[in-house]
Parts: structure tokens; sequence; C-alpha cells
């Protein structure tokens, strides 16, 4: 048992991939695609971190159920395409997931990608075998509800006060709340600092690395090095 949790579990977009940009430009271009209104990039990065479905219908309240599947079939099709050229990690990544499994942390991962979107990142990068177990939006219920969370402890066994979750935007914070896990942000993702800030967090870090002493790991990263 390592220091005051047993479990941390991850954001992905945001958090441990550099991928925002990539996020919002395919769905500029899925808008496009159907002559949908133009938004604004912090309209998108705004909606991160929601299911894909949800997410679309934020940004276009008025259109319908067929038109939010038309829409995401566009995105998906945008960003499969985009991911030819893999988002990088953000520095100090690969080193932080290796210290907290080497410091005995059992690690997870709970997204708003469907699992389809995961596994193709994963497979691709060969990073799946880091955590021991995930959730995504499509088999789960959307951030910010605790679902993701809740599903996360109960496979695991783990209890609510031995576990924290690490992302960037408020639904990431949100969910951990509701679920009575402590939450640690990011100020490098989507959501501003002060989005996450009602949410009481642990600390907001600036790179991964500094996640490791918050946690009970004492190794020191140069979080210089990008992977």
């Amino acid at each position: 048992m390592s220091g005051r949790y047993d479990l941390v579990i991850f954001d992905w977009d945001g958090t441990v991939m550099d991928s925002t940009a990539r996020i919002v430009e395919c769905m500029h271009r899925a808008g496009a695609d159907l002559a949908l209104p133009v938004l604004d990039d912090e309209a998108v990065r705004g909606i991160i971190g929601l299911g894909l479905p949800e997410a679309i219908r934020v940004l276009y309240p008025d259109i319908d159920d067929h038109g939010v599947g038309r829409m995401r079939d566009c995105y998906a099709r945008h960003f499969v395409a985009a991911e030819r050229e893999p988002s990088p990690l953000y520095p100090g990544a690969l080193e932080t997931l290796a210290a907290l499994r080497d410091g005995g942390l059992r690690l997870a991962v709970a997204t708003g990608k469907s699992r389809k979107g995961l596994d193709r990142v994963w497979t691709g990068s060969d990073l799946g075998h880091w955590f021991h177990a995930s959730r995504c939006a499509d088999e789960s219920v959307s951030k910010p509800a605790p679902a993701m969370v809740e599903e996360l402890l109960a496979e695991l066994a783990v209890r609510p006060e031995r576990a924290v979750v690490v992302g960037d935007t408020a639904f990431d914070l949100e969910m951990a709340l509701a679920a009575g896990v402590d939450r640690i942000g990011v100020s490098y993702g989507a959501h501003p600092v002060e989005r996450l800030s009602p949410f009481q967090p642990l600390a907001v870090i600036d790179a991964l690395p500094e996640l490791l002493p918050l946690v009970g790991i004492g190794a020191h990263i140069d979080h210089e090095e990008r992977v």
C-alpha cells in the first residue's frame, strides 16, 4: 500500500495525451461538413470531457437525434484520419505512469472517448498495459455523473477514500466529487483553472510529474522531456 491512495484514475484527452487542439479542429471540420453554425475554439474546448453525443448536444442544442448521429460520424471520420499521426503525450507522462506503478499504485482511465476510440489509441501507442482498468463514455454514463468512477472502484475493490481522479476539466472533477473521491486538476488542458476551482481539488498541477509527491511517490522526473 502506497501513501494515502491505492488507485489513480486519469482522464485521457487533455490530461495524459495532448489532443485538445486536435479535438477542437475535428469538431470544427465536422460542423463545416454539415453546414452547422461556426463555433469559437473556447466553446469547443468547454465540452471536452463529455461523451461525444452529450458534447454535440451542448454545442448544437437545436439539432435532433439524427443530426447528432451525423455529426458524431463526421467527427469520428476526421479524428481517425488525424490520428494517423498520433497525438503526443504530455511531457513526463510515461515516466509518471512508470513511477506510479513502481510505487505500488494501481492505475485506471475514465474518459469521454468511446471504447473503440480508446482502444485504437492504446493499440497505436502501446499504452494500455499501464492501466489495470478503464471506463469509456459509451459503456457507462458520461461525465460529470459519478458512474465511471464508481464502476472502477467496484471492479478494482478500492474504497473511495483510497482513490484520486486526475483531470483537466470541470467534468472530471465534478465526477470525482460526486463519487466521493479526491481530485487533482491539471492546468494545461481544456478548461482554465477557474473552472476547476469550484470542485475543491487538492491541487492543480502544471505538469504530470508534479502528481507524484501528492500521492506519496518521491521520485523526481525531469518533465521538460517530451515522450
